[in-house]
């Protein structure tokens, strides 16, 4: 496991629970807002890369979001293939409304934990 991937996890995992959390008050959309966050922290390790796919594609089942549940089975695929590569757009918030190519805006708090992981 890379020093970037053992240093990012939990803040991936912060943003995981708060998805459950909010989904588990009802709020399906602030859910999926942190399971937004928690993919612009992991996506550049393969591990949290596709674990954070695999969570937003099990919301997409839960709440019958077809289009959803079709953009993160392949997402999951690029996920896995690529992320070692460093084929990413940074700051991507990986959901199927947004292209798998399309760099983001990095909201600071975030710019702030991924700038401390890669020291």
């Amino acid at each position: 496991m890379s020093t970037f991937t053992q240093r990012i996890r939990s803040s991936v995992q912060v943003e995981l629970d708060a998805a459950i959390g909010a989904e588990a008050r009802g709020e399906k959309d602030l859910a999926f807002r942190y399971l937004e966050r928690a993919h612009i922290l992991g996506q550049a390790s393969t591990i949290e890369h596709v674990r954070v796919h695999w969570h937003m594609f099990l919301w997409a089942i839960r709440h019958r979001e077809l289009r959803e549940v079709a953009g993160q089975v392949l997402r999951l695929i690029g996920a896995s293939l690529v992320t070692g590569i460093g084929w990413l757009p940074e700051g991507n918030t990986g959901g199927a409304n947004v292209s798998g190519f399309r760099p983001m805006p990095i909201p600071p708090d975030l710019q702030r934990i991924l700038d401390a992981a890669r020291r």
